[in-house]
């Protein structure tokens, strides 16, 4: 790594570390209910909201009645966007008259907005109104977020209460942490991108006139929209000309700040932050990237505060922190080490006075020359451990080892600081995870910050653990054996498989980003990679929520010589390794399939 990548991940951490302080202690304010710096503004907003909808602020809830609240809130969101999709063009605010967009392309957008994974199988300039992009897709923006973050604040309360059967109030937590947290944050970052160039208006597309014809190739599709192969596997072309650029308009500064700042990740654009009007300086990379991660690490410090050990929200930071710098060091390596069959093919000696191993400037493909190899491994690392999904390079063109980075990450449940409430909440499932595993090894209950680790948690963590890998692998198993699987493939052999595996693991982890060689935009896998979405999502959220409520119950415990410490490096340590071994050890084989294997071919060539 050279000295500009080190320079870039130090200044993150700092930036990022010097923010997530105040605001997480922000954050515990505002979902405690104390006054804080808004309270004066949105304090009459918030109590409007209540009594319009009936809402009694004071009433809690208990697990059961807070995840059934919950469900319904985010069902009914996925009926409302589906909807907004099919009807748009009878619509207002559809200026290019975009017709409505196609049931099982619907069906797919609906659930992966509603469950903040973004993932876009269709080309969103093309495709969705200004009125479904506002008001559908960026509104669930701001709730899947703030549902994320309540389910994060409930399980924290789970731990710092004791013998009570509530873990708080949903319709409560869901409009403080839109108004007060995601609304202000978006605002700030929007300015902040409107600064830097990032467009915000309704005008229609524009049409420029190009200084010279431009001819180029683009793959055929049959009707259905899946590419059309040759017999030997390949993709046909067919060669296009025009004399013409079209340039997409939109209020894009206003979707991108809730993009980021919510770990959403759905691009306003196709090439979403490798676009010039979505990301178009070095600055407005460098503020998506902490835009990105503010949130998920704010959460430790609130969890420290309300927990009443501030210590216990470093050592989870810690964590993520150690795992993160290591990820996004392995990343930005491997891209600068480039690709060895050019270097043996002679194809980088111009650059390069003496034979090396090494493309010349490193694995530019990809990647945007405004941010280069650094910025663009950075951009990957962040947004694949969080479950954001937004890019700034194309993940299909990194290295073997550069583009498995992402997928690890994911693998790993995205919980290196992770989407909003998602990260600490799956963090939190392994910290329990690792006293468990200690607790076994020297014989004694096991105990987390006071309260007893019994059969019923274990039994909840369980299935929260095993639903991705089992909704990754079986999905990816089921897709490279059927027709309508393999069709999709655009590069066969190991590349196309770790194509369809991530994308499966993008789905069941709700992160939305995609290795771009695989056209998913198909009745098979926009209903394939639903499923994935819907379940990754809400089946790891309601055992969660059962934890929650079972360790509100519990009485808090004495602190004895047989305590495990969780704050010190010892625990960080332990939980360090439980991260590593529970969360990624379950998919060596596919790994080996797809981006080891491919390594392995790369330096045997």
């Amino acid at each position: 790594m050279n000295h500009s990548a080190f320079f870039q991940i130090a200044l993150y951490m700092v930036v990022l570390t010097a923010l997530a302080v105040p605001l997480g202690l922000y954050i515990n304010k505002v979902m405690s209910g104390e006054k804080n710096a808004l309270s004066w503004l949105l304090q009459p907003v918030e109590k409007f909201f209540y009594k319009i909808f009936g809402v009694d602020p004071a009433e809690e809830m208990s697990w059961k009645h807070y995840a059934v609240t919950l469900m319904a809130f985010n069902v009914l969101g996925v009926i409302v966007v589906y909807a907004l999709q099919r009807l748009q063009l009878v619509l207002p605010l559809n200026p290019q008259a975009l017709p409505g967009v196609g049931t099982d392309s619907s069906f797919n957008t609906a659930i992966s907005f509603v469950t903040n994974t973004n993932w876009q199988s269709y080309t969103p300039e093309t495709t969705m109104s200004y009125l479904t992009q506002m008001t559908g897709l960026s509104v669930q923006n701001f709730f899947s977020a703030a549902t994320g973050l309540a389910v994060a604040v409930a399980l924290i309360r789970g731990f710092a209460r004791h013998t009570v059967q509530s873990i708080g109030n949903f319709w409560v937590d869901l409009t403080r942490g839109t108004l007060y947290i995601l609304v202000p944050l978006s605002f700030v970052f929007a300015v902040g991108f409107l600064s830097q160039g990032v467009i915000q208006n309704f005008d229609a597309y524009k049409t420029a006139q190009l200084v010279e014809k431009l001819d180029y190739t683009i793959p055929k599709v049959d009707a259905a929209g899946a590419p059309i192969n040759d017999a030997a596997g390949k993709p046909v072309m067919e060669a296009q000309s025009t004399t013409t650029q079209t340039l997409p308009m939109g209020p894009v500064a206003s979707q991108e700040a809730i993009k980021m700042v919510g770990t959403n990740g759905g691009g306003f654009f196709n090439a979403n932050s490798a676009h010039p009007y979505e990301n178009p300086t070095p600055f407005s990379n460098f503020l998506q990237m902490i835009a990105i991660f503010i949130i998920p690490a704010a959460l430790c410090i609130t969890f420290g505060k309300m927990v009443g050990d501030k210590r216990q929200g470093w050592a989870i930071f810690a964590v993520m922190a150690i795992l993160f710098v290591t990820f996004a060091g392995i990343a930005i390596v491997a891209e600068q080490q480039g690709n060895p069959v050019f270097a043996k093919l002679g194809l980088d000696q111009a650059m390069n006075s003496t034979p090396a191993m090494s493309q010349a400037g490193g694995n530019m493909e990809g990647k945007e020359t405004r941010f280069g190899i650094a910025a663009s491994g950075l951009f990957a690392t962040i947004t694949t451990a969080a479950s954001c999904g937004a890019v700034n390079s194309m993940h299909d063109s990194f290295t073997p080892i550069g583009g498995m980075v992402p997928l690890v990450l994911m693998k790993l449940g995205e919980v290196v600081f992770g989407g909003v409430g998602a990260g600490m909440y799956g963090m939190l499932i392994f910290a329990i995870m690792a006293v468990f595993i200690a607790g076994l090894m020297i014989g004694r209950t096991p105990e987390y910050l006071g309260k007893k680790i019994e059969a019923f948690e274990m039994k909840m963590i369980a299935i929260t653990i095993l639903i991705g890998p089992l909704l990754v692998l079986v999905g990816t198993a089921i897709s490279v054996m059927v027709a309508d699987g393999k069709a999709g493939i655009s590069n066969p052999g190991a590349h196309g498989f770790t194509e369809i595996l991530y994308a499966f693991v993008s789905a069941a982890n709700n992160n939305g980003s995609a290795f771009a060689g695989l056209n998913a935009n198909t009745p098979f896998y926009n209903t394939m990679l639903a499923i994935a979405m819907w379940f990754g999502r809400f089946f790891i959220i309601i055992p969660i929520l059962a934890v929650a409520g079972a360790m509100a119950r519990k009485k808090r415990l004495a602190a004895t010589a047989g305590t495990l410490p969780t704050h010190g490096p010892l625990f960080v340590a332990l939980l360090l390794g439980t991260v590593i071994i529970v969360g990624a050890l379950t998919y060596i084989p596919a790994l080996a399939l797809g981006p080891i294997v491919e390594h392995l071919t790369m330096i045997a060539q």
